[in-house]
């Protein structure tokens, strides 16, 4: 259903849904499990394609069944089945790998036989979309007290894993390794499966092996960047203690700026690695699911699928996960230095800015006493010239018969304009400061 069809009949009454409501409805709908005849042969591969790889993969699919005439790639699906020459193709599209899965009769006679590179021929149609990161070749065939002996010598003793589902309708082995052309092989021997059973339980353990695969990418990772963390670790224990005896500021301002270049290298590392330990924890919980869904049950001296992987895929979580607490505890430790030569710099720049102002406070009381000893000594002088000029004007008037003493009233005139002058170079100052 398309998010613009109307929910109801009639042109009254009708819902208008939300645009993501076909989406998560065919969701579930996504993976369909397919019946699957006894016996059979599935050669199962799946390829790492992020991003572009991804894309580039859906158009050459989409190419290849619109050039053979086949049944076409829808734009917005996630799984796409065909047949291609006796056998039958399944394709899945995840978030980073893609999955290509030819399901054909088996050949009677031994597992395995002829052998899968043969059968990986088939590849060669479409371009390789990306890393090759699961090859597993599987037989479905049914139970007989022959094939039942022999899955023990089908596969390597020392680490065989066989189970029952949970009412032994069905026995599958594996020992999880790679034969000589790079396969894993897995038998699963039908005791009353039926066609629709017989599917859903060999695609769960089809993704068993693909999420084990995909969920152990981030071991490698994890031992890539141990190698960084301890020397950051090593790194900032030195610097820790030279913080105890680092009191001046030009080398607390090296410390800190050393600080900063382990935190931002260890942020770039952990920014790398938080995907991949991520997605790691997911496909080991969608691998836990799968198998809790299947049920196992023991098969005589063997372990289940369940407790080999326990012994083996347990610790590569935890070490992805150590090393994960370990990232975060390392980031938080190279915070809290931070913090201190940070707290420890702005303090000395504080002290540094108060006597700064402390002498800037010094010179600005030298320059008012200058000021005020300037400013006297102007009055002084510019009241010289007044009274020279005042002089002048009284002699002038004494010589036009002006009975005056010209130097008695020179004298008196002095004050009078010593203060005027004063108060009038005051005024323009308090007009200044007053502006300001």
């Amino acid at each position: 259903m398309s998010a613009e069809v109307k929910i109801g009949n009639g042109s009254e009454g009708q819902l208008a849904p939300h645009p993501l409501r076909a989406a998560v409805l065919g969701e579930v709908h996504a993976r369909p499990f397919t019946p699957m005849e006894t016996p059979r042969r599935i050669v199962h591969f799946a390829f790492a394609t992020p991003g572009e790889a991804g894309k580039n993969d859906r158009a050459a699919l989409a190419a290849l069944c619109l050039r053979d005439k086949r049944e076409p790639l829808n734009a917005a699906a996630k799984h796409h089945r065909s047949a291609f020459d006796g056998a039958t193709l399944r394709w899945e599209q995840h978030t980073e790998f893609t999955t290509y899965t030819w399901e054909m009769p088996s050949a009677p006679g031994q597992p395995f036989y002829p052998d899968a590179p043969s059968l990986a021929a088939r590849m060669a149609s479409v371009p390789q979309p990306g890393p090759l990161l699961v090859a597993l070749d599987l037989h479905l065939l049914a139970d007989d007290a022959e094939r039942t002996v022999a899955v023990d010598y089908l596969f390597d003793h020392a680490s065989l894993a066989v189970a029952e589902n949970a009412d032994g309708t069905v026995l599958f082995a594996t020992d999880f390794q790679a034969d000589a052309s790079g396969f894993v092989r897995i038998v699963v021997l039908d005791r009353g499966l039926g066609a629709e059973r017989a599917g859903a339980l060999v695609q769960r353990i089809i993704e068993t092996e693909t999420y084990r695969t995909l969920a152990l990418l981030g071991l490698p990772e994890a031992h890539r960047i141990q190698t960084s963390i301890g020397r950051i670790e090593t790194r900032l224990a030195e610097l820790t203690q030279e913080i105890c005896t680092a009191h001046q500021l030009p080398d607390n301002q090296r410390l800190l700026n050393e600080l900063t270049a382990l935190a931002a290298e260890l942020e770039a590392g952990a920014g790398t690695s938080h995907y991949r330990f991520g997605a790691s924890r997911a496909y080991n919980e969608i691998l836990r699911l799968r198998l809790e869904t299947i049920g196992e049950r023991k098969v005589g001296i063997y372990p289940t699928w369940s407790s080999f992987l326990a012994r083996r895929l347990a610790p590569a979580m935890r070490t992805c996960l150590a090393t994960e607490d370990r990232q975060a505890t390392l980031s938080q430790r190279l915070a809290r230095a931070a913090n201190l030569l940070r707290t420890r710099v702005d303090v000395e720049l504080e002290r540094q800015n108060r006597d700064l102002l402390k002498s800037m406070n010094e010179r600005t009381r030298l320059q008012l006493r200058l000021q005020t000893t300037v400013e006297g000594l102007s009055v002084a002088a510019v009241s010289y010239y007044v009274v020279g000029l005042f002089h002048y004007v009284i002699e002038g008037a004494h010589a036009k018969g002006l009975h005056i003493d010209t130097t008695f009233a020179t004298a008196l005139f002095v004050p009078v304009a010593m203060v005027m002058i004063w108060l009038l170079v005051r005024g323009i100052r308090k007009r200044h400061v007053g502006g300001e």
